[in-house]
């Protein structure tokens, strides 16, 4: 391709936009409404993502120890737990500890513990941490064969609601951002029709005096490409700032929330949105200039 028919190219896509103002306006809006919502239930997609590998990095073992179990029998269990294949955190937790957690826990109503006296009914215990949560069922049970070791519990019940919970999230998240670029691109297809519709004389001359399809088809697929791009650019706009505004009141409420960072994920969401915004505003074009090709 020569130089002068890439000038001519570019010449004819701006043009075009000019000359059909409304109707690249109106595509420029359809494809920054488009991938504005895509972008949202992107982002809630990560932070959901995000939250689910939280919840299953919290999953971890409790090991009770009996009541009779001396100082250095506590090390070397703990010295056996840490060369467990897995384990990747181990937490000793002495009775004097487990009390203030208990109390801490009641809040207003420690005066409960009074009837105790000195009494500690906290056993020695070790908290657990290990780098799979689906490791988890298998290393509980040898744990639980270690000497002085009371008891192992890891709350089966909850993990495995937790981990149905992440796989219903993710798989939905999935299917849902598929179905919502799907539904993008059907929409642009069908705004930049509107803008090949009008020129549809236009085409069929060309196609009469001999120009081949793809001198044809470029012009379009550069003014399709440059409407997704600025449509991307408006979108991007938008997401950075109402995520970065959604983001100051969630974490002024709830600061636990383990949301992602604007940096650098809004980078990356917003490279994402500009080249889907561009790779479908060009396949829009190429899709809709078949019709009118075929004559």
């Amino acid at each position: 391709m020569s130089f002068s028919t890439k000038e001519y190219f570019i010449k004819e896509t701006y043009k075009s936009i000019r000359r059909n103002g409304f109707m690249s306006f109106a595509s420029i809006s359809t494809v920054a409404v488009s991938l504005l919502v895509l972008g949202m239930f992107l982002l809630i997609f990560l932070n959901t993502n995000n939250l689910a590998k939280y919840l299953e990095s919290q999953v971890q073992v409790s090991v009770y120890m009996q009541d009779d179990a001396a100082a250095d029998e506590l090390t070397s269990v703990r010295e056996q737990l840490q060369k467990m294949p897995g384990v990747v955190k181990v937490t000793p937790i002495s009775k004097e500890q487990a009390l203030e957690r208990f109390k801490e826990r009641l809040g207003d109503q420690e005066q409960l513990l009074n009837s105790l006296g000195k009494d500690n009914p906290f056993p020695n215990s070790f908290d657990v941490q290990v780098d799979s949560p689906e490791r988890i069922k298998t290393i509980t049970p040898l744990i639980g064969q270690l000497p002085k070791v009371e008891t192992a519990k890891f709350g089966q019940e909850v993990v495995e609601h937790l981990f149905q919970l992440t796989r219903i999230l993710r798989f939905g998240g999935v299917v849902l951002i598929i179905f919502l670029a799907m539904a993008t691109l059907f929409i642009i297809s069908n705004t930049i029709r509107l803008t090949v519709f009008a020129r549809r004389k236009e085409v069929v001359i060309m196609k009469y005096v001999g120009a081949t399809d793809w001198f044809i088809r470029w012009p379009f697929l550069l003014e399709g490409m440059t409407l997704g791009f600025f449509g991307a650019v408006l979108a991007s706009f938008f997401i950075n700032s109402i995520y970065s505004a959604l983001l100051d009141r969630i974490h002024a409420t709830l600061a636990f929330l383990p949301l992602l960072p604007p940096s650098p994920l809004l980078g990356y969401v917003t490279l994402f949105l500009l080249a889907a915004g561009t790779g479908i505003g060009a396949l829009g074009s190429y899709i809709s200039l078949r019709k009118f090709l075929r004559v």
